[in-house]
């Protein structure tokens, strides 16, 4: 099982957010995941509120990629129905070049109303328009003919084509459980935020045998499987940053967490997430040990999001090297 970094980037007033710059965080945050044998670094996709403050994750993630050698770098998640398709294989393509096939590509359809308002969509069509988008993709990333336009299309062909062909990795980030098995039909890695949707390990496994029962007959589809970690000396001030994080999703609409605060407050809690093991809090020998059981259901790699909520960056640094040296692949 692998273990990378997750960033939301997400943003927070003073005191925690006083004079911090939080994207040269997240690259100090990709150095010290290569230095401390992490998989990867994998950057969300946000826009119009600070709960997540990276609109464009090709910048961020090439910053990242020019301090780094060895580290993957993936965006998770790429939100489909808010961009041209067009644009989205061109800039995935050229940051494939530039960082030498690290990039790893997940995509979702999005979430968080606010989102979709600013973009002037219509949540009810995102599926169809993520379909569309996600197919246009795949053809241009082969170097295929495709089509561009809609009063007047035309065909073309990119320019610039990734390292990875016939494409860079792709995981489909899902919270709806119906969408699993559509997923896996179509031979695509899925990325899980059980955090925000299950109840605790044993209806995460349920989710993960439901993947793999309805994958073609030899895949290597992946599960990928977000989860808060701090694993520190410091256990306090990251039982306060998961408190913070937790009440800034429900005042960003956070949809798929909304629904499960709403439906067992205690369960979505700093508190209930920590007792299902769904949160893993203590030294990094204790987080390692915690994250076997992850390993068990058939997860294939930890995307740990280890900078939340305001967590000061020398914390969040002190994390990611002592897990690093504690885990072993």
């Amino acid at each position: 099982m692998k273990l990378s970094a997750f960033t939301i980037v997400d943003q927070f007033p003073e005191p925690e957010g006083r004079g911090r710059d939080r994207y040269d965080e997240v690259v100090r945050l990709a150095e010290a995941a290569e230095l401390g044998g992490l998989s990867a670094l994998w950057v969300a996709e946000h826009h119009f509120q600070p709960g997540g403050t990276c609109p464009s994750p090709p910048v961020l993630l090439a910053a990242c990629g020019a301090r780094t050698t060895r580290l993957r770098l993936g965006v998770m998640v790429s939100v489909l129905p808010f961009h041209r398709p067009v644009d989205l294989a061109e800039e995935y393509s050229l940051l494939d070049r530039l960082t030498d096939g690290r990039v790893n590509l997940g995509v979702g359809s999005g979430y968080i109303p606010l989102e979709f308002e600013g973009f002037g969509i219509d949540p009810a069509g995102k599926r169809e328009r993520f379909d569309a988008a996600l197919e246009w993709m795949l053809e241009a990333f082969a170097g295929r003919t495709v089509r561009v336009g809609e009063t007047s299309p035309s065909s073309v062909v990119l320019n610039v084509l990734p390292v990875q062909l016939p494409h860079p990795p792709i995981w489909v980030a899902v919270q709806r459980r119906e969408a699993i098995p559509y997923v896996a039909r179509r031979n695509l890695s899925i990325a899980l935020i059980p955090y925000a949707t299950v109840a605790g390990l044993p209806e995460l496994a349920e989710e993960i045998r439901e993947f793999r029962s309805s994958l073609p007959s030899g895949s290597k589809a992946e599960v990928a499987v977000g989860l808060h970690l701090y694993a520190g000396s410091h256990p306090d001030r990251a039982r306060a940053a998961l408190d913070r994080f937790l009440s800034s999703r429900l005042r960003t609409q956070s949809t798929f967490y909304q629904q499960k605060a709403a439906h067992d407050p205690h369960q979505a809690s700093r508190a209930g997430l920590e007792a299902s093991d769904l949160a893993l809090v203590g030294t990094p020998r204790e987080v390692a040990d915690r994250l076997e059981a992850f390993r068990r259901i058939g997860v294939d790699e930890i995307l740990g999001i280890f900078d939340f909520g305001g967590l000061g960056a020398e914390d969040v640094a002190e994390s990611v090297r002592g897990l690093g040296r504690a885990w072993t692949p």
